[in-house]
Parts: C-alpha cells; structure tokens; sequence
C-alpha cells in the first residue's frame, strides 16, 4: 500500500481520498430515507455510465444497446438471488453485483464478437439491433424475463455477518459505496493500461493501428467485454436496490439514458460520466416529481449542452480550471454573472410557458391557477402568456449579448495565459 501511495502523485492521491471520504460520508450528511435511495441508484448509476464511457469516450464506440449488459446482469443476479431465498445456492448476497458482472460478460463475448466486426456507424446500428433483439426476447420469453410483472426478489437472504441484513437501506448503500469506488478504479486503471492506450489509438487512428500490426477489432472485442462486466456490476446492484428486474432495464430507452448523461457529464473526461450519474438520478427522480414536462426539458438542456459546451459539464470545470491555474478567472466572474441572470430569465419565461401549455393540455380539469416556482400562473390570462413570453424572449437576447461579450473576455484571457506558458517555455 505504502509503495502505492509513492506512486501516486499526491494531487491525484488526494482526489481518491476525498472521493471515497465523500461516499462514507454522503448518508451522514444527507439523512433522509429518499436521500440514501437517491444516493444508492447515484452509486449504480456512475458504475454503469462509466462502463459505457469506455465504449464511446475511450474508443469512439457509440453504442445503442448498453442496456442489454446491465440489464442482463440484473435477470442473472435477481434469479441467483431467489436461489439463494430458496436455499438452493449458498451464497452471500453481497457477491450477487459479481454473479451479473460474470452473466454480462457471457452475453458480451456471444454478441460483442459480431457487433465489434465493424466501427462508427455500422456499430452503432449492430448495437441498436441486438437491443431490440433482446428487449423483444424479454417480452417472448416469460419463463426467464417474467413478463410484463418482471422478477421480484427479497435482498434479506442468505447469512447475515455482523448482523448485516441489507435490509436497511443505509447497509445497501454502504455495499453500493464500495463497489462504486473500487470499479471506479479499476476503470480508471484500465485507461493506463496497454490496451486502454490501445483502445485510445484505435478511436483517434484505427489505419494506423493496423499498420502497427494490432487487430483493432480485437482491441474493440476485449474493451467491449470489460465494459460489459461492469455494466453487470452495476445490474447485479441495481437488483439489489429495488429487489425487481422488468423488461425495462433491458430496453431502448434505458441505453438512450446512458449514452444521453454520459454525453452530459462529458465524455472525454474520465470523471464526466461520473457527474452524468449524478444528473441521471436528480432527473429520474427530482424532475420528474417536480413537473410532468421533466423530458422536454432533458431534451433542452441536452440541446444546449450540444450548442455552447459539447464537451460536457466535465470540459467546463476544466477549462476554468485551466483559467483559475494561471490566477485569472477573476476576469470572467461579472460575465459568468450576467449570462447566469439573463439565462435564468429566459429560462424562467419558457419554463412558465411549458407548464402552462402542459396544465391546459391535462390539467385543464384542475382549474386556471398553477403554480410555478414560487409564483402563480393563469394559463387563461393574457397577462400571465404576455409576462411569460416578455421574459422568455428579453432574457434569451440579453443572454446572447452577454455570451458574445463573454466570448470576447474568455478568448482574452486565453490569449494571456498562452503569452504566459509561451514565455515560460523560452525562459
């Protein structure tokens, strides 16, 4: 351990502490029964997001059918878990995450070979396919999906060491903890390693990787498998969590939601997917109670992500990293200041509009008053539209003036710091 810390460099020894003093801490701090379950599903969500960066951010493989690993992870775990209820598999329910990791590596090796024969577009469409393959098999197939009803299962089973059920949800979260941390680094570890370097070449150059004399499918093949296990991982706990597996965790939608926060938190970071998971449960469980609109709105803010910072939440960080390191993000504060005012404005003025066209089109039956962050709307009131679209469209113009003149300052400040590490490089 001693010789693994003197390896590490102490900057990026201090992350990992404070990111696994962060999961211990996170239920002490957050208390409430719905914050340990929102913490949980925050534990799975990285795993998976994470296992599916190693496809589309780590060897440029967009994939429409990630699901199909997690998912079947999830099948594989909920049955051994029931074997282990009946008596018939002992087994500690604690190593179930492993039994869906190994089943999605079995599914991974049957079909990854055929879907990682082609690259870009091709690959994208073979794992499309294979998702609704097999979304479809789980509605055809009763005996071992179980239907519409899905498979339930009871997670207090099995040997109880030091009186730890796992019945209680903060004794789920801490096994959840540790699995996220300990995959988070092997992920991590798998980027240094040969064939995550390899994998890299591949996405930037797969040409000449062949020239070199590597089979870049193979390299595909094999990170595909690795990614496969993890998504596994992340099914077996999710199985866990919520003690049933639906046809639903092998569908379209839910490869949709990997590949759609993954691009949120930033694929080309290695900490971005796992700020998607984190945006992942706050959508999923936040927003959709705040407002039935909540997926036009994650189709708004995935436009805008796309629009003014295709990178990410994890390229923004970073960049002003970059501006902090060299003492100079002072100069951008005012119009980081501006554009959050006049954005929020123009958001506010659309947000209000949305809800009311969403209340009169199926809350009609409740009445003309709604309420919306704190003010009320009359969705009849002239005077409610007029306000609503005055703010909308004065709050998206005044954006735009103080992005252009926040561009002006942001390409300012570069000029200086690349004076600066010019300057340094020559002395």
């Amino acid at each position: 351990m001693s010789t693994l810390a003197h390896r590490l460099p102490p900057a990026r020894l201090a992350i990992w502490s404070a990111y696994g003093l962060l999961l211990i801490v996170a239920p002490m701090i957050w208390t409430s029964s719905l914050a340990h379950t929102m913490l949980s599903q925050m534990g799975i969500a990285i795993i998976v997001c994470l296992s599916y960066n190693m496809l589309l951010g780590q060897g440029g493989m967009l994939s429409f059918g990630h699901a199909v690993y997690s998912g079947m992870g999830s099948f594989l775990a909920i049955h051994t878990l029931n074997l282990i209820s009946g008596g018939h598999f002992p087994m500690p329910v604690s190593l179930l995450p492993i039994v869906g990791g190994v089943a999605s590596v079995m599914f991974a090796l049957l079909f990854g070979w055929v879907t990682t024969k082609k690259s870009s577009t091709t690959f994208a469409m073979i794992t499309l396919g294979v998702g609704e393959l097999v979304w479809a098999m789980s509605l055809m197939f009763p005996e071992f999906f179980g239907g519409e009803g899905g498979i339930s299962g009871d997670r207090v089973a099995g040997a109880s060491p030091f009186g730890i059920t796992y019945g209680p949800q903060v004794q789920l979260y801490y096994l959840i903890a540790a699995y996220t941390f300990v995959c988070t680094i092997l992920m991590f570890m798998f980027t240094r390693t040969p064939l995550g370097r390899m994998l890299n070449a591949v996405r930037d150059n797969p040409e000449r990787v062949e020239f070199v004399g590597y089979n870049t499918q193979v390299v595909r093949y094999m990170a595909f498998v690795i990614a496969a296990f993890f998504a596994g991982v992340s099914g077996g706990l999710s199985a866990l969590n919520f003690e049933i597996v639906t046809s639903e965790v092998v569908s379209a939608h839910r490869s949709g939601a990997y590949l759609l926060f993954t691009f949120l938190g930033g694929a080309t970071f290695f900490f971005g997917p796992i700020i998607g998971g984190v945006l992942m449960v706050m959508a999923f469980v936040l927003l959709s109670e705040f407002t039935k609109a909540w997926l036009l709105y994650l189709g708004l803010a995935f436009l805008l992500m796309v629009v003014y910072a295709p990178g990410g939440v994890a390229s923004l960080i970073m960049m002003n990293v970059r501006v902090a390191a060299h003492g100079l993000l002072k100069r951008l504060l005012g119009g980081y200041a501006l554009m959050a005012v006049f954005g929020l404005i123009g958001l506010f003025g659309f947000g209000a509009m949305i809800e009311m066209i969403y209340h009169l089109q199926l809350n009609a039956a409740l009445g003309d008053e709604l309420g919306f962050l704190g003010t009320t709307l009359h969705v009849r009131s002239v005077a409610s539209w007029g306000e609503a679209v005055g703010m909308a469209v004065v709050g998206s113009a005044l954006f735009e003036w103080a992005r252009r003149r926040f561009t002006r300052q942001w390409h300012e400040v570069q000029v200086v710091i690349e004076e600066r590490i010019r300057a340094k490089e020559m002395a």
